[in-house]
């Protein structure tokens, strides 16, 4: 599994299209050979993988018993909007216009890149998030990572 980094602020033309970042696209395996899929995210984001990084994420699906409701609802709503898409030859990726609506996307967006993915958002959208609580950090880290045991010194 990857693990890219960064921030890159974008913009939206008229027809839907950003050019990804050459900091960003060197990040990507080969192997995704420009093939990604854009999908709807949580908290009002759309998230993007590359092709190879869908397929991992995927996989963990097929362990999913689809005779359990849940599982089901889950896997509906995972893959609701996942659409298939590549580079064309500008380097630019085309948003389908369902996806501009669900994610408030119209000319500013924000490229956040962590783990295996891409997080697409709109600029203020991503502000709103990011600045939500941000005075509450220190314990949402205590939280999250004060229980995991701190790696065996050598």
């Amino acid at each position: 599994m990857s693990s890219f980094i960064g921030e890159f602020s974008c913009k939206v033309d008229a027809k839907g299209r950003f050019l990804l970042p050459s900091g960003l696209k060197r990040q990507f395996d080969p192997s995704a050979k420009d093939q990604f899929v854009l999908n709807r995210g949580f908290e009002g984001c759309l998230v993007l993988y590359p092709m190879n990084e869908w397929e991992l994420e995927t996989a963990r699906f097929e362990k999913l018993n689809l005779f359990v409701i849940k599982n089901r609802k889950f896997y509906r709503q995972f893959h609701n909007g996942a659409t298939q898409m590549a580079l064309d030859n500008a380097g630019r990726l085309l948003i389908p216009k369902r996806l501009q609506d669900h994610a408030s996307i119209q000319k500013n967006i924000v490229l956040f890149a962590y783990a295996n993915r891409v997080e697409v958002w709109a600029q203020e959208r991503y502000d709103e998030v990011m600045n939500e609580g941000l005075e509450d950090f220190a314990q949402l880290a205590e939280d999250v990572m004060g229980d995991l045991e701190k790696p065996a010194e050598e």
